[in-house]
């Protein structure tokens, strides 16, 4: 997936308050609610996008405190943008690769985990790049409280597919699994969608998610 660079984009998130600066997040394991100033649980999105995700439900949510991890400058910029807009007290932003994710979070830190629209990496020598993948499963289990869970979206039914195979030998187990999200009245009930989610269910294209847990 080529992403176009943004003129400026790294300037304006080094400079955005909303960012937690790269010099600064490793040294943020076990110390977020000093970043919130308060103890609310801590959801994060890993390959946040342009951040309409995230920025709908912190605004639904100003119980619980958000962090959104993007590695690419071209679209995090659009969650800050966002953000200027709207400003939630509630939520911060990570540019960062999502395999550091266990290094900038402290040992069962994190409430709850969601995974939007992942990159597919297609190719088999790149399934250990793969956000649901056994090897990320891992890291996320050490951040994870216990009982904590898990959701994946994505209309790639093949990388679908390999999620739920990883699942078992990564020694997690699913509550829910559907291969089309809006054909079930339950699960779409409150179902906040992200720009990809949009586009590709306007064109027909089924979602299928999972909801996972240790």
């Amino acid at each position: 997936m080529r992403l176009r660079n943004v003129a400026g984009s790294r300037e304006a998130i080094a400079e955005s308050a909303y960012v937690v600066p790269e010099t600064e997040m490793f040294e943020k394991p076990g110390k977020w609610a000093e970043i919130f100033g308060n103890n609310h649980p801590i959801h994060i999105e890993i390959g946040m996008g342009k951040g309409q995700f995230i920025h709908a439900l912190a605004k639904l949510h100003p119980e619980i405190n958000y962090v959104g991890v993007e590695k690419y400058s071209s679209v995090l910029i659009r969650a800050i943008q966002k953000m200027e807009q709207e400003e939630l007290p509630n939520l911060k932003f990570l540019r960062m690769d999502a395999e550091d994710v266990d290094k900038v979070f402290g040992e069962a830190e994190v409430d709850k985990i969601y995974l939007n629209f992942s990159d597919p990496w297609p190719k088999d020598r790149h399934a250990k790049r793969r956000l649901p993948s056994r090897e990320f499963l891992a890291r996320y289990d050490k951040i994870l409280k216990k009982d904590s869970k898990l959701e994946f979206k994505t209309d790639n039914r093949d990388l679908f597919d390999f999620a739920v195979e990883e699942l078992e030998p990564a020694g997690w187990k699913a509550e829910v699994i559907t291969y089309d999200l809006h054909a079930d009245a339950k699960l779409v009930e409150g179902n906040i969608m992200t720009e990809y989610e949009e586009k590709f269910s306007s064109m027909g294209n089924p979602i299928c998610k999972y909801i996972i847990y240790r």
